[in-house]
């Protein structure tokens, strides 16, 4: 088995190759979750809310719910829709 020379030339390369990849793996990647239903603790986790939190933002009608059985789940997309809806610029 011969010996192979990997030159700094041949490292530089090997990294762009490296890094143009990563860049099309995050470019093409929709954002979090990729499912269209999430549960509580993800959506606590998501906001960085507390159970009673999120408790109150579904008794006062601030974020939709669906209830199946003794599970509640809120739908991605609606919860995305109502933090740009309610964004606030400062400048």
């Amino acid at each position: 088995m011969g010996a192979t020379i990997i030159t700094t030339e041949d490292l530089y390369e090997f990294k762009l190759q490296l890094l143009e990849g990563i860049r099309e793996l995050l470019e093409n990647q929709s954002g979090p979750p990729q499912k269209k239903w999430i549960k509580s603790p993800e959506l606590k986790e998501l906001l960085g809310i507390s159970s009673g939190t999120l408790q109150n933002l579904r008794i006062n009608g601030t974020i939709p719910y669906t209830k199946v059985g003794g599970v509640l789940y809120y739908d991605y997309a609606e919860i995305v829709q109502l933090m740009e809806k309610n964004k606030i610029n400062k400048f």
